[in-house]
């Protein structure tokens, strides 16, 4: 109640739409999850969502429209930076839509597993999103019934896949290329690269973006280094690498890696940039505030799991179904760790 006694009537979507100084048309597509929403307007609009305390009525809309307002999201990780931003994004835009979201942990890879998994996402009802950058999401992915309506994060693709798989991912070829573009520019003779493990056992696309720099700069191609998602790993491949004199840049599939290399190489005292440049992927939130801080390559996770969330949302309110597309441009970002290589290299 008020001080009057009277008891305050909820926000209304055009008590939204005032506050963020936006027509009630902009608050609806806000809150259905469309994706034709600039950035800036959309966190205004939601800002305002939060400070009104606006709720959709979603009993009542579930119950005239037929559809449960649920998504399910299927995951092996919850906790690596991409994984976790994807998830955020795919919150967000699903509370401003009123979806509740869910999330079912793959536990293993093993088939029977993925598929119980799987069975329980769809006794959830509503929709799928699942996250398949590991065995384990792709074979939840290829396992969903065609019954469900689906959206899958994936790797970056070989091909514009059909209007029938509705995927969504970041290029992370383009952004491989221009991180190694950057090294082989300083002056080094080539780029080493440290690699995560690959959802598939085709070369990945972040394997295909160093490569294609390499081979346009006329540079000696090494053998990738196979690691893990963590800084354990990167800190193992970067002990092998401290040891090798010829290599004076290094670019690591993700930032968690590159953390463990600037450790090795600090352990086999060789100093970064002076002797090795190392370039990282992702720039999570720590890669500006290490010693020397990352360069790396920025990529949009949280818009990707609401580009993600808007897909699945045109299917399940039958509304216009947008087309799979890669999410943004990677955007470089060139901190204290990459420099020219050492005199005499």
């Amino acid at each position: 109640m008020n001080v009057t006694g009277h008891t305050r009537r909820p926000a209304s979507i055009r008590d939204v739409a005032t506050a963020a100084g936006v027509s009630y048309q902009t608050v609806s597509r806000v809150i259905n999850g469309h994706p034709s929403v600039r950035p800036s307007t959309r966190e205004r609009v939601l800002a305002a969502i939060d400070e009104l305390g606006f709720r959709r009525n979603v009993t009542a809309h579930a119950l005239a429209s037929g559809r449960s307002r649920a998504v399910t999201v299927l995951t092996a990780n919850t906790t690596h930076y991409g994984y976790a931003s994807i998830l955020q994004g795919i919150e967000e835009a699903a509370r401003a839509a009123s979806y509740a979201v869910g999330i079912g942990v793959l536990e293993s890879a093993d088939d029977a597993a993925v598929a119980a998994e799987v069975q329980r996402a769809a006794d959830a009802g509503g929709g799928l999103i699942v996250i398949a950058y590991d065995p384990a999401g792709v074979r939840a992915l290829g396992a969903v019934p065609s019954t469900l309506p689906v959206v899958g994060v994936v790797e970056t693709p070989a091909s514009p896949p059909g209007g029938d798989r509705p995927w969504v991912w970041t290029d992370d070829r383009e952004a491989a290329y221009q991180a190694t573009r950057h090294l082989l520019s300083l002056g080094h003779e080539t780029v080493h690269y440290v690699a995560i493990p690959s959802s598939t056992r085709r070369t990945s696309a972040r394997t295909s973006g160093w490569r294609q720099a390499l081979k346009e700069a006329g540079a000696p191609e090494s053998r990738p280094v196979q690691s893990s998602w963590g800084p354990a790993g990167g800190h193992a491949a970067g002990l092998k690498l401290a040891g090798d004199p010829s290599v004076t840049a290094i670019l690591c599939g993700n930032d968690d890696l590159a953390l463990g290399v600037l450790r090795a190489l600090h352990e086999a005292g060789r100093s970064v940039p002076g002797e090795v440049s190392v370039a990282g992927f992702d720039d999570a939130p720590h890669s500006a505030f290490l010693t020397p801080s990352l360069t790396t390559v920025r990529l949009d996770f949280t818009g990707l799991g609401r580009s993600a969330f808007a897909l699945l949302h045109g299917v399940l309110e039958e509304s216009a179904q947008v087309a799979p597309h890669p999410v943004s441009v990677p955007e470089l970002v060139v901190r204290e760790s990459s420099g020219p290589p050492p005199a005499g290299h």
